[in-house]
């Protein structure tokens, strides 16, 4: 029998102190849903560094007040309505929008979810992370074989995916991490070269050991990084900026120098930004998810899940500020 309550988090005023940004709401539930929609009770959210931006009301897509935070999660379906076909109480779903994640229980049209074999941490983990990286790197990448790739972030939730992507495909990768177990991990999912840049100097680093640059860019740090990246482009390089971290809780980052064109015009480089949000409604991001899963099923690509433990809508704040200490490796769950 279906609760005639659940909880939620909401952001109630802005700031880019997430905490105190947000509220644990409770909200009514219907026991019947509409004809066109799906109950899910979720099982596992996933955290993300834009979750501060939502809060601060300065993502990408509009974020006014109140708004329900997360952005994915996997769940079981508990109730249908009279016009679905496509679930069942029983099956599990997929969900990804502003909204879906930080709660107990999510009603949503059938449509809007994906169907899913079993609701599990490393499936809800392909939703952003590995459709991020399937699709960044085939689209704005134009990925093929024997290039340097190199990736930012490379132990996070999308970063783990562009790593092993990027080799399955048959390129050398370069993998940027903050400690030592970070960089275990990512030699464990074939990064050729780790650059823990708490011990070395990624600008250096690259000079040094690729003179002929970097063909491919997976970046989503920002700031010095980013500026490193763009200047170890190889020829005809491709820098594919997905997001700047290392901004979202500051302002942005005022600087003072020649602009881009001076570095890209003379290596026919481009800088291409990806924003998975304009995706969702293409008909590639279905055939992408059903290839994720197909590789993660055979035991070729590694979903990578932090071993911290985060329960309950409570946990939802401690998992986002958990991800922005740096101290994650993998992606970060919400277990409800």
């Amino acid at each position: 029998m279906l609760p005639s309550t659940y909880k939620k988090l909401t952001t109630t005023r802005h700031s880019k102190n997430f905490r105190e940004a947000v509220e644990i709401l409770e909200a009514e539930l219907p026991h019947e849903p509409a004809p066109d929609e799906i109950i899910i009770r979720n099982l596992y959210a996933g955290t993300n560094a834009s979750d501060v931006m939502m809060a601060a009301g300065q993502y990408l897509l509009p974020t006014p007040v109140p708004c329900d935070m997360g952005a994915e999660a996997v769940g079981e379906v508990v109730a249908v309505g009279s016009e679905v076909t496509t679930f069942k109480p029983g099956d599990f779903a997929l969900t990804n929008f502003i909204g879906a994640g930080y709660r107990e229980y999510y009603v949503t049209q059938a449509k809007r979810a994906v169907p899913i074999p079993a609701a599990s941490p490393e499936i809800m983990s392909l939703s952003i992370g590995g459709l991020t990286a399937s699709i960044a790197l085939e689209t704005a990448g134009e990925m093929t074989s024997g290039e340097v790739v190199l990736v930012t972030a490379a132990a996070g939730g999308t970063g783990q995916f562009a790593v092993q992507l990027a080799k399955l495909a048959g390129n050398h990768v370069i993998g940027t991490c903050s400690s030592d177990d970070k960089a275990a991990m990512l030699t464990a999912l074939g990064c050729d070269r780790v650059v823990n840049y708490k011990r070395e100097n990624l600008r250096d680093v690259l000079k040094s050991e690729y003179p002929r640059g970097v063909h491919i860019v997976f970046e989503s740090v920002g700031k010095e990084m980013y500026d490193a990246a763009v200047d170890s482009l190889a020829r005809f390089g491709r820098l594919i900026t997905l997001g700047f971290i290392t901004e979202y809780k500051d302002q942005p980052d005022l600087i003072t120098a020649p602009r881009i064109y001076y570095k890209v015009l003379a290596k026919n480089a481009s800088i291409r930004g990806f924003n998975l949000n304009l995706w969702f409604s293409r008909p590639e991001v279905p055939q992408h998810m059903a290839k994720l899963i197909g590789l993660l099923d055979e035991g070729r690509l590694n979903a990578v899940i932090d071993p911290t433990e985060f329960r309950g809508v409570e946990g939802c704040i401690d998992a986002v500020e958990y991800l922005h200490s740096g101290q994650s490796s993998g992606k970060v769950v919400v277990r409800f």
